[in-house]
């Protein structure tokens, strides 16, 4: 029997396969193939932040965000810390989101 997966896993998935006893098909993504890839696992793992029903599956799915982020950034040639630094730039602008502030609508100024 065949489970079809198509999607970008990470590195040690194959090893862990064959050590189940059961054999993966996988190829390596060429550059555009590999980033498109990541832009939609992002959106699979944040489902899965999403679904989440403990604290505990919360931290271990935000862990994957995580290690998605850094993923996306080593792929711009950025490091983690570079987007953590550049986060901490744009907090210190305009703010984090701890406030939870809700923006419903803004008013023009009419002269």
């Amino acid at each position: 029997m065949k489970n079809k997966y198509n999607k970008l896993v990470r590195d040690n998935i194959p090893t862990i396969i064959k050590e189940n006893g059961e054999e993966p098909i996988y190829h390596t993504l060429n550059d555009n193939e590999y980033w498109l890839a990541l832009l939609r696992k992002d959106t699979e793992e944040l489902q899965e932040v999403k679904d989440a029903t403990s604290k505990d599956e919360v931290l271990k799915e935000l862990g994957d965000k995580l290690e998605l982020i850094r993923a996306m950034a080593e792929y711009q040639g950025f490091t983690l810390d570079d987007v953590i630094k550049q986060a901490d730039k744009k907090k210190e602008t305009s703010g984090g989101f701890q406030k939870r502030l809700f923006l419903e609508t803004v008013t023009k100024k009419e002269y």
